[in-house]
């Protein structure tokens, strides 16, 4: 049986439709809590009917994910162009750590919206909540390391993953709530050596 979120992902609106509703989506998700935003706002400020909101994505909650998860795709696309041609691994695992502050960086609102506006318990009960392909390209890379001898073998790539997005979701969150009062990529390098002490094999 395919779920409300299954159809939704494939249904979207395309072009100036769909880039309308993100927009007012990013914008209002952003900058108020979840329960606090109406949809007949997201219509309005997107200049579509509310029945278009209901038609594509046919409750809030799905709105938020479905916008969530095509913005999400955009760093997976990123990050996969960005790959290309490296070849040692340190420097691969190195650029799948600045590629991810660089896109929180261009898109801080991407960032507020996750914080402000959506909840853990009931974004894991949507589909775009496991995000297939970029979490299915993070495990790659990782497991890589693992089978070339350079990460810590005593737990698998599924517990690496665990650590390093822990670590990458602190430094976002935290640099959201301080207001961002420098460049999320300025300490990049630092920060990804300490993460590499602690997941590289010694």
């Amino acid at each position: 049986m395919v779920s409300e979120g299954n159809r939704a992902l494939r249904r979207v609106p395309e072009g100036a439709t769909a880039q309308r509703i993100e927009a007012a989506v990013l914008r209002l998700f952003s900058q108020h809590e979840f329960h606090r935003v109406k949809l007949i706002e997201v219509a309005r400020e997107a200049r579509v009917s509310l029945q278009t909101i209901y038609k594509y994505y046919g409750d809030k909650e799905t709105l938020v994910y479905v916008c969530l998860d095509r913005w999400l795709s955009k760093l997976t696309g990123r990050m996969i162009d960005h790959l290309r041609g490296i070849a040692t691994y340190k420097d691969r695992l190195r650029k799948v750590y600045w590629v991810v502050m660089d896109f929180f960086e261009s898109n801080p609102d991407v960032a507020q919206l996750i914080i402000t506006s959506t909840y853990i318990d009931a974004w894991r009960r949507h589909d775009s909540f496991r995000q297939d392909e970029l979490m299915g390209l993070l495990l790659k890379v990782l497991r890589e390391g693992r089978d070339r001898g350079v990460l810590n073998e005593e737990v698998d790539e599924t517990f690496l993953l665990d650590f390093m997005l822990g670590v990458i979701q602190r430094v976002v969150l935290m640099w959201v709530l301080r207001g961002r009062e420098e460049p999320l990529t300025e300490q990049a390098d630092i920060q990804f050596e300490m993460l590499w002490r602690a997941i590289s094999k010694s």
